[in-house]
């Protein structure tokens, strides 16, 4: 069986309050609606880490330097350890695993790197790195072609409804994870003739 993982609020915990909180000092404060526009063109890999860090100093007019603004883009995450649990049950039983992630460059390089267990995934199909993003069927139907995927023998996890609708679509079977049930995601996994330990 292969597996497709989302990252964020599937594997890692996202905290973007904190990068408000760093640079808007507040971590209820809302982007500015320019900044929040460079999101799809940096995830697709149409714009660089420079043009974005510089771009987004720009808009800001915050008198940061490009080290302390990438420092403070990347200190989003921490991890959700009952589903790393479920990632480690899987490498064992012999299963296939993918991260399946709309992501970019800075924040890739920083996960990857901080946590070591994302070595234990076969492949990562990325979003800067093909070009497009979910839940456009072009993000889907490329690591179909790129990973040999059977559809049916496809089990996908993420958190956001329009992804998982896009993955029902192309035959997978589809989970949208709740970071507050994760015993739900246990549950359904067994449905797939997935057993897991008790602890997980």
């Amino acid at each position: 069986m292969t597996f497709l993982f989302d990252i964020g609020n599937v594997l890692l915990k996202l905290h973007f309050q904190r990068f408000h909180l760093a640079i808007l000092g507040s971590e209820n404060a809302p982007l500015p609606a320019d900044l929040a526009n460079l999101k799809d063109p940096y995830e697709t890999g149409k714009i660089s880490d420079q043009e974005f860090v510089e771009q987004s100093l720009d808009i800001l007019n915050h008198p940061l330097t490009s080290d302390e603004f990438v420092a403070a883009w990347k200190n989003i995450f921490s991890p959700n350890l009952p589903m790393w649990e479920v990632v480690h049950t899987l490498k064992k039983q012999g299963h296939r695993l993918i991260l399946f992630s709309n992501t970019n460059s800075i924040h890739a390089r920083s996960f990857l790197k901080t946590y070591q267990d994302f070595n234990l995934f076969d492949h990562h199909h990325f979003s800067q790195e093909v070009g497009t993003i979910k839940p456009l069927p072009e993000f889907y139907q490329s690591a179909i072609e790129n990973y040999n995927l059977v559809p049916g023998e496809t089990l996908y996890l993420d958190d956001l409804p329009e992804n998982i609708a896009t993955g029902k679509k192309f035959g997978f079977s589809s989970w949208q994870y709740d970071l507050n049930d994760h015993q739900a995601c246990v549950a359904w996994l067994y449905t797939q003739g997935i057993t897991l330990a008790k602890s997980s």
